[in-house]
């Protein structure tokens, strides 16, 4: 790996990915949030809010594989800016659904959340493309970088546009970074290539290898989701339950976002021990770990460190676990891939969710937060046993290049 650090990346073409990029991830963040504002706001309850938030993550879960796989295909963007704008105008249509039958908001949010769920490994690709197989690390490490800033951001922008504006201007902003994203998307450059990669780079995927191989890659992403949505709404009623003031919850968290920046970051500036399989799975033990400390303290000085120390490695898993699916996939299967891991990191974070919710009220906050660690951690577990096992299947199959990574070695 080259020693360019990240100067390609000031390049006019990437400036205007990361355009593409913030848009297209603005919306994403915003909406579960901005739903259960808008239901509360106009009489439906905090539940049908939550109802909504879920579809619209179901949404995404159903439309990540089917659309990204055609996109992967047609290689088209036409496809993904007709899905970005069809989900910018069903963002904005819910906002006008108050008095109507409670299926068209579950059906809007629906489509909201499916139509440009391809757009997430779409534009991966698209920053992919762009550079050197060598640097595709640091590329990855800077979208990371992004989506950690977009979705610490996007809470407090969607509270804050809620609480002094109006409950329907979230849903309106993201439909506005939806709609231009869409455009965007059109004039960012793209290589209908793969660059020839580096030999460490060599891929091990087989003939015939299928979105579902990359199940182990998911389960960790999942993982490591379990852990941020635990982090998130629990810590609020961990601070409270330790008799610690809960507006540290804010700044907490915000610290939180700022080292998982800052993780993404030191990642990409060299090139670390070990396979990315092996990263990951440490990473998210180190991350486990560190927030288990934090569940013993009751002062807030070690579990801002406990949670920065967390934020560092966890941000390490999202890149690892790009590049390990990268090379796993065959290319043409990359845009889907991407796509689909998003999603699923979505069900992590949604049932990780609803799993504390149920916890703090059973028990307290401390055994919700230490039980989505150890669920974790068991999540981590099957892994790695998962890779393991698909590792010895690759030996009994054909791999095209294997002969030569052999020589490499």
């Amino acid at each position: 790996m080259t020693a360019t650090g990240y100067r390609e990346f000031t390049a006019a073409r990437f400036l205007l990915w990361a355009a593409v990029a913030l848009s297209s991830k603005l919306p994403v963040a915003m909406a579960p949030l901005a739903l259960v504002f808008l239901v509360r706001d106009t009489g439906g309850g905090y539940a049908f809010g939550a109802i909504l938030a879920g579809v619209y993550v179901a949404g995404e879960v159903v439309g990540a594989p089917v659309l990204g796989r055609r996109y992967s295909q047609n290689n088209s963007k036409r496809e993904i800016s007709a899905g970005l704008a069809i989900g910018a105008l069903a963002f904005a249509a819910i906002t006008w659904t108050a008095t109507a039958a409670a299926w068209l908001p579950i059906l809007l949010a629906f489509l909201a959340g499916a139509a440009p769920a391809a757009s997430t490994g779409a534009v991966r690709m698209m920053l992919t493309t762009q550079t050197t197989e060598a640097n595709v690390p640091r590329a990855l490490s800077l979208e990371t970088t992004l989506t950690q800033i977009t979705w610490a951001a996007s809470p407090a922008a969607v509270v804050t546009l809620a609480s002094h504006a109006s409950s329907v201007i979230p849903l309106w902003v993201g439909a506005a970074f939806a709609l231009a994203s869409a455009v965007l998307v059109m004039i960012v450059p793209l290589k209908n290539t793969v660059p020839e990669p580096y030999p460490e780079a060599q891929p091990t995927h087989a003939e015939g290898t299928t979105l579902s191989a990359g199940w182990p890659i998911y389960l960790a992403s999942a993982a490591a989701m379990v852990m941020l949505s635990s982090a998130e709404l629990v810590l609020p009623a961990l601070l409270e339950f330790r008799g610690i003031d809960v507006g540290w919850a804010g700044p907490l968290l915000t610290g939180f976002a700022v080292f998982s920046a800052i993780g993404a970051v030191i990642y990409g500036l060299r090139k670390w021990p070990g396979k990315p399989e092996t990263q990951s799975h440490v990473f998210l033990l180190i991350t486990a770990a560190s927030f288990g400390t934090g569940l013993i303290w009751h002062e807030v000085a070690p579990i801002a460190v406990a949670l920065a120390i967390g934020g560092l490695f966890q941000s390490g898993v999202l890149v690892t676990r790009n590049l390990s699916l990268r090379k796993l996939l065959p290319p043409q299967l990359h845009a889907a891939g991407y796509s689909v891991m998003y999603a699923v990191q979505g069900v992590g974070y949604g049932l990780a969710a609803s799993m504390s919710s149920v916890l703090m009220i059973a028990t307290n906050p401390v055994v919700a937060f230490a039980v989505a660690i150890g669920l974790a951690v068991v999540l981590t577990a099957l892994s790695v046993y998962g890779e393991k096992r698909t590792k010895k299947m690759w030996r009994m199959l054909p791999i095209p290049g294997a002969e030569f990574s052999s020589q490499v070695r």
